[in-house]
Order: structure tokens, then C-alpha cells, then sequence
């Protein structure tokens, strides 16, 4: 089984090189690796060229103006030719050299996708977990509070983006949870979770960079709630603030 891992990248020159080689590490070698970067100005791209050899034929990048980091993952899954495909964000990495060969070894004949956990670090300590996010109580029922599972954790087959969609443009910062509300809550594919920590994520992210996104993203998993027939407003998406603090308090 052929999975394919898709990293978007912006003026990442600071951490993709971490991204990149934590795919290289992975002990699972039937990865494809697809880059789309969105013109960057900085030296992304350079430390992009210098680590294609590394992957022997197993990289493809390009680097273009884009819509934003949903139309750069659109790019990404419609590039790939994995049975399987996955999200990496270029400010984040694989937990652990062994994460793609556990994801492949969920996938049973009618799994549609697999999904685990995460942890975040601070940028200046990234020994030091600051938050644990958990998949493994996630319910399709939960959408409606603005829960969902892990979206950097998220590995589905390819067909399912065939037959359901991509991410849709129609949101700044929602369109993870859009995507997450139309298959596990519209569309109700065949899911499984994995206990495993699947990727280190940096904190600093655009959501929850300042109030007025922390607003607009509840805003948004309110409008993708309706848009997939799912009874929801913005104060029942506002629950999922409570889980958070679950989650850090976890680490005190």
C-alpha cells in the first residue's frame, strides 16, 4: 500500500527541514512524498531541491502562487498517487520513524481512514509536550461541539477524496473541520483510531494565533455543521475550548 504525504509550505525555511526529515526517516518505505509550496521567498525551496535526491525518485514538488494552505492541499492530494493519503504541515514532523508503518497497518479492506493523536511543543523547546491532543474519544456526534479527530493525524484513502470531495475554498481557517463534518459526519465512512502519537506540531498556528480567529474558526465549524446537515450553532462549537483545557491540564 502506497501512502502519500503532502506537505504545504510558505517562506517555511526555518523548520521544513525538520518535516522532511522525519519522512525520510520513516521505516515505511512506500511513501510518496509531495512538496507544494506557495512562492516562497525565503531558502524553503533550496533546502527543498537539496533533499530530493535523498528520497531515489520518491519526491515531487512545485512551487506556485496559491489560494491559501487549503487549495496547496488540494493541489497536493490531486498530485498524489498513494492508495492513502496524508497531511504534514511544514511546521510539523513524524513523532516518532515508525508512525506511516503503524498507519499502514491499521488500514484493514473496508477502512475508509485512520486517525490518532498529536502533542504540541513550544518552538523554543521542542523536547517539552505543552499540550496532548487524544482522538481516541472522538464520536461523530461530538462534530456538532466542534470536536474533531486530529486533522494532522488523518490518513484516508484516496478514493474517498475522489468520491466526496476536496477541501473546500470557502473558509480562512475551517476547511480541516469542513472536511471532517462532510466523511465522518455527513457521509459516515469507515473510520478506525490508532493509539499513537502521530506528529509533533509547533504552536503558533494560525487559529489560535489571536481571539479574533478563535472566533472566526468557531464561526466557521458552525457554518460547516449546517453546510453537512448537522444541528449545531456557534455556542455549542464554543464546547470544544473545554476539552482544550482537559488536555493541558492532563500535563500539569
Amino acid at each position: 500500500m502506497k501512502i502519500s504525504v503532502v506537505t504545504t509550505s510558505y517562506n517555511s525555511g526555518a523548520t521544513i527541514h525538520d518535516t522532511i526529515q522525519s519522512v525520510l526517516r520513516q521505516t515505511y518505505h512506500d511513501v510518496e512524498y509531495i512538496i507544494v509550496d506557495g512562492h516562497s521567498s525565503d531558502n524553503t525551496m533550496d533546502i527543498v531541491r537539496a533533499a530530493e535526491p535523498l528520497f531515489r525518485g520518491r519526491m515531487k514538488y512545485i512551487s506556485e502562487p496559491d489560494c491559501g494552505i487549503y487549495d496547496a492541499m488540494n493541489k497536493g492530494i490531486m498530485m498524489s498517487t498513494g492508495d492513502v493519503v496524508g497531511i504534514l504541515n511544514s511546521d510539523d514532523y513524524f513523532t516518532s520513524d515508525s508512525v506511516l508503518c503503524q498507519i499502514a497497518a491499521a488500514f484493514c479492506h473496508d477502512t475508509d481512514a485512520v486517525y490518532g493523536d498529536i502533542h504540541f511543543v513550544s518552538p523554543q523547546n521542542l523536547g517539552r509536550c505543552v499540550r496532548y491532543y487524544s482522538s481516541r474519544y472522538f464520536r461523530p456526534w461530538m462534530l456538532r461541539f466542534g470536536y474533531m479527530p486530529a486533522h494532522p493525524s488523518f490518513y484516508a484513502r484516496r478514493s474517498v477524496y475522489t468520491r466526496y470531495g476536496l477541501y473546500s475554498l470557502d473558509y480562512k481557517i475551517a476547511s480541516d473541520f469542513d472536511m471532517m463534518a462532510r466523511l465522518l459526519g455527513r457521509y459516515n465512512i469507515n473510520t478506525r483510531y490508532l493509539s499513537v502519537d502521530c506528529v509533533t506540531m509547533r504552536t503558533g498556528g494560525v487559529s489560535t494565533r489571536s481571539i479574533a480567529n478563535r472566533l472566526l474558526i468557531t464561526r466557521e465549524d458552525a457554518a460547516a455543521c449546517r453546510r453537512n446537515g448537522i444541528y449545531s450553532n456557534v455556542v455549542l462549537c464554543s464546547f470544544k475550548y473545554v476539552t482544550k483545557i482537559f488536555e493541558f491540564l492532563r500535563l500539569s
